[in-house]
């Protein structure tokens, strides 16, 4: 039954995923249909017209997986090495610097919610 559930969550969230991809794709959208699928699972949650329980399980399995996910990203890096070479300083600099700033977001929105109480969300 538990693995029933998770399947469940899994299709649900792939149901937002392509909700998205279409969105993106009818009105040629700059922004990628993950993101408009994220986005519009978000609002869903916000508005509650969505309980977190029904992906709960399905989310955290692919939080725990999530390092695996960045392999084939790491491949094709090592694969196209030549195009970084000469500006393998600045990138490495972008790079540390969006993180820092990602991190700075999240932490001061993290902050910002338990300060307004929204510790529940169903």
């Amino acid at each position: 039954m538990r693995i029933f559930a998770l399947m469940v969550n899994l299709v649900i969230l792939t149901i937002f995923y392509y909700i998205g991809v279409w969105i993106q794709d009818y009105f040629q959208l700059f922004i990628p249909g993950s993101i408009i699928g994220m986005l519009l699972l978000f609002l869903f949650l916000s508005t509650k017209l969505f309980k977190v329980y029904w992906i709960e399980a399905g989310a955290s399995l692919l939080i725990r997986h999530l390092p695996l996910l960045f392999i084939p990203v790491t491949v094709g890096i090592i694969n196209y090495l030549h195009i970084f070479s000469g500006q393998g300083i600045l990138l490495v600099f972008i790079g540390l610097v969006s993180t820092f700033m990602a991190m700075v977001a999240a932490g001061m929105t993290s902050k910002l919610q338990v300060k307004r109480g929204d510790r529940e969300y169903e």
